[in-house]
């Protein structure tokens, strides 16, 4: 479940940067959109992309956000990719998380697909 504090940094529009395994072990990280959809985390990729495939092989993850409100109380969220969805069901999340950050929908020239994450442990601020 959700912490009312994580869910309010999710929901608003600061870009949370994702970090996943590589094959040989090391880290990957990249800044990306992020939402919610129920009690899990949602964020869009292509289907074929560095992180979809590191997670498809390792679905662990780490998500960080520094709240535009309030950077020095940023959010850390661990977990793990549960689901991936595609066609109908992820374009509307798409669309959602796009209007969101740009108030447009997502542009369709792309694939795009939706990974679903159950949070295992919240954090908000430093210590």
């Amino acid at each position: 479940m959700l912490t009312p504090d994580v869910r309010r940094a999710l929901d608003g529009t600061s870009l949370a940067h994702l970090a996943t395994v590589l094959p040989d072990g090391s880290p990957h990280t990249v800044p990306l959109w992020v939402g919610t959809h129920g009690e899990r985390i949602v964020f869009l990729t292509g289907p074929r992309s560095r992180k979809a495939r590191n997670l498809r092989r390792d679905p662990r993850v780490a998500l960080s956000l520094a709240p535009a409100d309030n950077p020095y109380e940023p959010v850390i969220v661990r977990g793990r990719v549960v689901e991936w969805l595609d066609g109908d069901a992820a374009w509307e999340i798409i669309d959602r998380i796009a209007v969101k950050y740009t108030g447009e929908p997502y542009p369709r020239e792309e694939e795009r697909v939706i990974a679903v994450v159950e949070p295992e442990r919240q954090k908000v601020g430093l210590g």
